[in-house]
């Protein structure tokens, strides 16, 4: 029992390791649960979040006369520990947990404690010295620390994913430019429509995406209005008056980001909408990304018997029965993430709802889904810029003899010969085999020449005038 050390809650004693930074009540939140085998280690922003929020509570605490100000010196330098990446792998709790958040609160608490103690000279578990809740904890509640926290996590992890976006939409764009003399048919409904460059094509891709960063980031900041001060329910109980207002104060200088209470702390405390749009946005995002990635593979479909406009740079061989198949991996297993995005976003929402008067105990889930699918397509659109989109070739013969053979060309007749005659047209083109091309010459409906000039696919590729 020497690896061990005792120490006692509500509940009774309980054994704790002897060279662990947590406590007693992290040791209960392990033991009890082993639910999504994700810990609170494996996300270092939310940690980060959490020291943010210890440190902005004791310099409001140590401002408002009811923290000594070596303690609240320790406290703070143990926060900077924190946030500069040290003692992660002391938050073991696993993200989904009952009693909405007070072992992750705890655990933050208990490290910080222990910490302080040690720089003290002291024993792990001496908490008369350092105490977890009366001092840690000082002036909050679980219900107002966690949820601030949170947000905390979730401002720095759409930071990184705005990045990540930024980066792929750069790539699709550099293909726009590319490719932009590559001519090849449109189409709606998977049937033939009208000439377009592949390019075109790509530069929509980086399109629809780049809309995404302003929506991530108007919604990410909504995560800045937070509830510290609020306590167990929004009354602000046991915490002195001013405290919300230069808590925030303090919580915005600390974190770089521009914190702000809340106007109506008992509104906030249960309030998880700002969770829930957020999660839509990913939503819409991995909606696009999804769109993108059956196309590439509709595109590079083939190679004798599909589309094959497109080559997708070659990752693994693709079957253990099929010489010579490639597969397009690096799309479907992006596909796979935005259906994991899909089903988080159903998460949060179901979490959102099963919020009960002053407070929604459902947060621990809510956060998790938004979390994991922050993570998941961070690493998402990793891979399908690096192994997927750069390397992407044209084949340019194959986009260019479509566009000849296709019966699509003669939407461009319909200004000069009508729809009627157009389609008149269409019809024996699909009939006999022959050209579009051929069959207007045949009946004298137009001169070569006007016709070259019509039916030139470069002249199909943006609005003009008879």
């Amino acid at each position: 029992m020497e690896n061990f050390r005792k120490e006692s809650d509500l509940l009774g004693e309980l054994n704790v390791p002897i060279n662990a930074y947590y406590g007693v009540q992290t040791q209960r939140a392990i033991n009890n649960f082993k639910i999504s085998g994700q810990l609170l280690s494996s996300y270092p922003q939310f940690i980060r979040g959490l020291a943010y929020v210890k440190k902005a509570a004791a310099k409001t605490n140590y401002e408002l006369g009811l923290l000594d100000e070596s303690l609240y010196f320790s406290i703070a330098e143990v926060c900077d520990e924190i946030i500069n990446g040290e003692l992660h792998e002391q938050f073991p709790v696993d993200m989904i947990q009952g009693g909405a958040g007070t072992s992750i609160n705890m655990n933050a608490n208990e490290v910080i404690a222990n910490r302080v103690l040690e720089k003290l000279g002291k024993n792990k578990g001496e908490y008369q010295f350092c105490s977890p809740n009366d001092h840690v904890n000082l002036s909050q509640s679980t219900n107002d620390a966690y949820p601030t926290a949170i947000k905390m996590g979730l401002l720095q992890m759409n930071a990184i994913l705005v990045e990540k976006l930024e980066k792929i939409v750069e790539a699709f764009r550099e293909k726009g430019k590319e490719f932009h003399d590559v001519i090849k048919m449109g189409r709606t409904q998977l049937q033939d429509a009208v000439p377009m460059t592949l390019g075109q094509e790509f530069e929509a891709f980086a399109a629809t995406l780049e809309e995404d960063i302003s929506k991530l980031n108007n919604n990410a900041n909504l995560f800045v209005e937070v509830n510290m001060g609020a306590t167990a329910i929004g009354t602000g109980l046991n915490a002195p008056v001013g405290y919300a207002t230069l808590c925030a104060k303090n919580l915005a200088q600390i974190s770089g980001f521009p914190v702000v209470s809340a106007p109506d702390l008992v509104e906030a405390t249960p309030d998880t909408g700002s969770y829930v749009i957020y999660s839509s946005a990913m939503k819409r995002l991995a909606v696009k990304l999804s769109k993108i990635c059956n196309d590439l593979r509709l595109l590079s479909s083939g190679p004798r018997a599909g589309l094959f406009e497109i080559n997708l740079p070659p990752m693994q061989p693709g079957s253990s029965i099929m010489p010579g198949k490639v597969n397009p991996v690096i799309p479907e297993v992006v596909n796979q993430v935005c259906f994991k995005v899909f089903g988080n976003d159903l998460t949060v929402t179901f979490a959102a709802e099963a919020g009960q008067l002053q407070l929604n105990v459902m947060e621990p889930v809510l956060s998790h889904a938004i979390m994991e699918n922050i993570h998941f397509l961070c690493n998402a659109l990793d891979t399908l810029r690096e192994k997927c989109v750069v390397g992407i070739t044209a084949n340019r013969e194959v986009c260019l003899y479509m566009v000849k053979h296709s019966i699509g060309i003669v939407t461009a007749l319909n200004p000069y010969i009508g729809y009627k005659h157009s389609t008149e047209i269409a019809k024996e083109a699909l009939e006999t085999g022959k050209s579009v091309y051929n069959l207007v010459l045949e009946k004298g409906i137009l001169s070569q020449e006007k016709l070259d000039e019509i039916l030139d696919p470069r002249n199909m590729l943006k609005p003009h005038n008879k």
